[in-house]
């Protein structure tokens, strides 16, 4: 029986994303003619110093990265839309390239949760060592050199114009049910890991970034022009599974956010010191439960795990996504305005359908009036820059709920001098 999911607050994600994500490894390819020329190197001018073997290096402030501002007493909030990609990587269908054009063209940055396996060859899979799994094991593909070097390539882009670069983690290892609170995964799931064990695979996610030149022998090409400690400030992870330990984790390594839960569409708060950045529950067309904003969620309330269903249905299914996610949206620009949070994987799935989908989402949304489509870095630099009983405030608002005597209200805007009818006094204050 295909999982929906539905409830107040924190839900359980009812189907393990582990067999649709070994799909997400298809046989990597060259990037298409014409992307070796802008190779992704930095702009003339600024200055690269590298890191270790040069796989990565710092050239400064990132590109394209807004200075955050404190929302104005009396203030409408502006809408936030994030997208994000789940184990990014540039293959032979080039989603990843070509979603990089769909942002640029809407006015858009975005986050890419890189899977770190993506970035180490198949030859050197045993450098690998997962927790409770024998060296070189993955539910995911490894690389190639042709595929090291289109995403490497991406990676580059996608940074110098302003999108964020998250993690995936690694072997993506799920088993069970997958769950917001990190139950139901099995023995040597990342449900099972220990906090000991998401910092070495942690560390282990940032050591193939930082040494994909070494690992994968392309020592000529550009380096990464970021500094992976640094920027590495959030993520997912695999199947939602292993929440709780790993938010122990990412709190000690000086993480600002974890996009691992699902919630309603209200304002976040932080969970262990973390900006709790999940997805939501959105309205499911033609459901009486709502469903999670993520393709692969949509997916399984339509064909199951079957990643590719009935023909016939294909557009039919695309279009309940299309719709959901924008009529989520809409309750919120004209309600809370509390952030979107959706979720995607660079995937053909029942023919490619979520893709058409979620390009169609931000071609709508990302250049209506106070819409901001940001990656989960500016979202949390924002958050990270109003003042905390304005959120407090902003968090009262149930999901679809705007203010009912106005935002000029709500958020403590000088009340306006009413209208005098003429020859009467003025109106002292």
């Amino acid at each position: 029986m295909a999982a929906t999911y539905s409830g107040a607050g924190r839900v359980a994600l009812a189907a393990a994303c582990a067999t649709a994500l070994a799909g997400c490894w298809i046989g990597a390819t060259r990037s298409e003619p014409g992307m070796r020329k802008p190779s992704g190197a930095p702009a003339p001018g600024r200055a690269v110093s590298l890191i270790g073997d040069g796989s990565t290096s710092y050239t400064g402030a990132q590109p394209h990265l807004p200075r955050p501002d404190r929302l104005k007493p009396g203030r409408r909030p502006p809408q936030f839309v994030v997208f994000s990609w789940d184990g990014a990587d540039e293959d032979g269908h080039r989603l990843f390239s070509h979603f990089r054009k769909v942002a640029k063209a809407n006015n858009a940055t975005m986050t890419y949760f890189l899977s770190g396996l993506y970035l180490l060859p198949e030859t050197k899979r045993e450098l690998y060592r997962p927790p409770r799994h024998s060296p070189g094991s993955s539910d995911i593909g490894f690389n190639d050199e042709s595929g090291i070097r289109s995403t490497a390539e991406q990676l580059r882009l996608a940074w110098l114009e302003g999108n964020e670069i998250g993690t995936h983690f690694n072997g993506h290892f799920c088993t069970g049910e997958s769950g917001a609170d990190g139950d139901g995964a099995g023995e040597g799931g990342v449900g099972q890991w220990s906090a000991a064990e998401w910092k070495g695979e942690i560390a282990q996610a940032k050591s193939f970034v930082k040494s994909w030149k070494t690992n994968s022998g392309l020592k000529e090409e550009p380096s990464l022009p970021f500094d992976y400690d640094k920027e590495l400030i959030g993520g997912r992870t695999p199947c939602l599974q292993g929440r709780q330990t790993f938010l122990r984790a990412a709190q000690d390594l000086g993480f600002r956010y974890d996009s691992s839960g699902v919630d309603e569409q209200i304002w976040p708060s932080k969970t262990d010191g973390l900006w709790d950045l999940s997805m939501q529950l959105v309205p499911f067309p033609g459901h009486d439960e709502e469903q999670v904003s993520m393709d692969y969620a949509f997916m399984t309330g339509q064909s199951g795990t079957q990643t590719q269903g009935d023909p016939d249905k294909f557009a039919e299914w695309g279009d309940q996504l299309r719709d959901g996610l924008l009529q989520g949206f809409q309750r919120a620009y004209d309600g809370n305005r509390a952030p979107l949070v959706i979720g995607n994987h660079f995937e053909s799935w029942n023919g490619g359908t979520y893709m058409r989908a979620v390009q169609e989402v931000i071609e709508r949304v990302c250049t209506l009036p106070e819409v901001r489509c940001v990656s989960f870095h500016q979202l949390a630099d924002w958050l990270d820059t109003q003042n905390p009983d304005v959120l407090d405030r902003l968090r009262t608002l149930k999901v679809g709920q705007a203010p009912a005597q106005g935002w000029r209200s709500f958020l403590g805007g000088p009340v306006p001098v009413p209208k005098r009818p003429p020859g009467a006094p003025p109106v002292r204050r």
